[in-house]
């Protein structure tokens, strides 16, 4: 069975950092591409950063220069390193695992919340 298992969220201030994992399981990992999602209380989820299985990255606007997605293929993780956190980075952080838009896996969810 399929599992994406999100860990490191949690409750920080303004301008402090988090590291998000996702372990995944029962996949070839190295040849999925992987996302990061988010969704705020009342809003849809939205993509915030994706790494290819080759390695390419992209992100949203709001959080280019702030965050960074990586991956381990020998740890079956992928991490997104978020930097200079905002009240509006709160949010539920999902992480995905998409191979080729016809096997699409996701993980439970991680809250992370920026206040002061």
């Amino acid at each position: 069975q399929v599992q994406l298992v999100e860990s490191g969220g949690g409750l920080v201030q303004p301008g402090g950092s988090l590291r998000l994992s996702c372990a995944a399981s029962a996949i070839t990992f190295s040849i999925y591409n992987m996302g990061w999602y988010r969704q705020a209380p009342g809003k849809q989820r939205e993509l915030v950063a994706t790494i290819t299985r080759g390695g390419s990255t992209s992100y949203v606007d709001s959080v280019k220069g702030r965050f960074t997605v990586s991956r381990d293929n020998a740890k079956n993780t992928v991490y997104l390193q978020m930097n200079s956190l905002k009240p509006e980075d709160t949010a539920v952080y999902y992480c995905n695992a998409n191979l080729d838009g016809k096997w699409n896996y996701w993980g439970q969810g991680t809250q992370v919340t920026v206040s002061s």
